[in-house]
């Protein structure tokens, strides 16, 4: 699992990715989110991968 960035430019990708989000209600940006984490999680297509990265983000999440 890679943690350090990756992303050639973060905060255009952040940008656009919020930009994805303007009009929805909050329910449509949810739905947007959940079909977004599953294309990502079928380009990345490894099993073990994917399995280190929900337990890596539901461990950020509950350390807040």
């Amino acid at each position: 699992m890679i943690t350090e960035p990756n992303i050639h430019d973060p905060d255009g990708f952040y940008a656009e990715w919020l930009a994805a989000h303007e009009g929805l209600t909050e329910q449509q940006s949810a739905d947007l989110n959940a079909r977004l984490v599953l294309l990502l999680a079928n380009q990345c297509g490894d099993q073990a991968v994917l399995l280190q990265c929900i337990a890596a983000a539901r461990e950020a999440g509950s350390a807040g």
